[in-house]
């Protein structure tokens, strides 16, 4: 079997939240929360997402998974590992169509039947931005990090505890947390449970929703030198959404930038740091501080004129042609020029009239 070098493959997806209103709760509009959105990540690498808040990043990650149901796209997954075996034998033959799956074990994550899913999601997990929020209040640290070894029934009674403890001690803690509640713990020491639930199926791939902005500056690096040393050992993938763009400059192998729902660039890390082509992602990049207390702004900064338009009813044409500073006529017009996996996976995509392939 040739195992694929993308991991995950997503096209044209789709998720809109229906408006209701009144007692019959009829549906007045829809919120665009994503919108036709593809690309594809590498085994093994860092996949930065970035934007604004309310661009659509998280729901963009949890319709992934399918924590929410997406309105329409496909999400293919790979379930071999590294060393090429598939792990996928507990998966029934009845959803192993041609539609869901059809070459190296891939899977489309949003045919499949629950059942599956379930089976599947062991293989692809995620670390919340709130570690409190995503930690249940009433259940020891044991628990909560033997939760998922105990739904997969993969380790019971002294064989869970010491599989507890091997995970705490890997993200940097110690057996005498077990029998501790998640308020008894900093913020980083919950992330770091966090992460030991995570990878405690031995995932391959991890959607990181902004692990370290909920902490402080000097906890975030220890939490990014785990995250990174943990990729190293055990081989992972991520997938960071994060709006810090120093961020994806540490981390991230390649970058794609989320404008209101839609991708407007997508480029290595070094193709997008040094030559931005959006006029979005040239403003995001102008803005990042500099380390000079005499100067508040870079002399290049760019100041976009106007609010973020709503996803309930975005501009025709470019999403961005109202606070765009390189306007021209064709950017009212002309919708956005959306990515085939063929056409922008080897380098480097925009989507901008301006730069669009005749």
């Amino acid at each position: 079997m040739v195992m694929s070098e993308n991991i995950l493959e997503v096209q044209n997806i789709k998720k809109y939240f229906p408006i209701t209103g009144g007692f019959t709760r009829k549906k007045k509009g829809e919120i665009k929360a994503v919108d036709e959105v593809s690309f594809s990540i590498k085994r093994g690498e860092t996949y930065g997402l970035v934007g604004e808040t309310g661009c659509g990043k998280t729901t963009l990650g949890r319709t992934i998974l399918r924590l929410i149901e997406p309105t329409s796209g496909e999400a293919y997954f790979y379930l071999s590992d590294q060393s090429g075996k598939s792990p996928n034998s507990g998966i029934e033959k009845k959803d192993a169509s041609h539609s869901t799956r059809s070459r190296d074990d891939r899977f489309d994550i949003f045919k499949i039947g629950r059942r599956n899913l379930k089976r599947i999601r062991r293989y692809m997990q995620i670390v919340y931005q709130d570690p409190f929020s995503s930690l249940n209040p009433r259940m020891l640290i044991k628990d909560i990090v033997g939760e998922p070894l105990k739904i997969y029934k993969v380790a019971k009674g002294v064989d869970l505890l010491d599989r507890v403890t091997d995970l705490l001690e890997r993200v940097g803690l110690t057996k005498d947390h077990l029998f501790r509640f998640p308020h008894e713990f900093s913020g980083g020491q919950r992330q770091r449970i966090c992460i030991a639930r995570a990878i405690a199926l031995n995932p391959t791939f991890l959607v990181l929703d902004e692990p370290t902005s909920a902490l402080d500056v000097s906890v975030q690096a220890q939490i990014l030198k785990l995250l990174e040393d943990l990729q190293n050992d055990l081989g992972l993938t991520y997938l960071l959404i994060t709006h810090d763009l120093s961020l994806v400059d540490h981390m991230a192998d390649r970058v794609a930038v989320m404008y209101l729902g839609k991708l407007v660039e997508i480029a290595s890390k070094e193709e997008l740091f040094g030559n931005p082509l959006h006029p979005y992602t040239r403003a995001l990049l102008s803005a990042v501080p500099i380390p000079e207390p005499e100067r508040r702004y870079s002399k290049n900064v760019i100041f976009l004129k106007g609010e973020v338009p709503s996803p309930v009813n975005p501009p025709q044409g470019c999403h961005f042609h109202p606070r765009c500073p390189e306007i021209t006529p064709m950017c009212k017009r002309a919708e956005i020029y959306e990515p085939k996996l063929e056409e922008y996976t080897p380098g480097h995509f925009v989507a901008c009239t301006k730069y669009e392939k005749s």
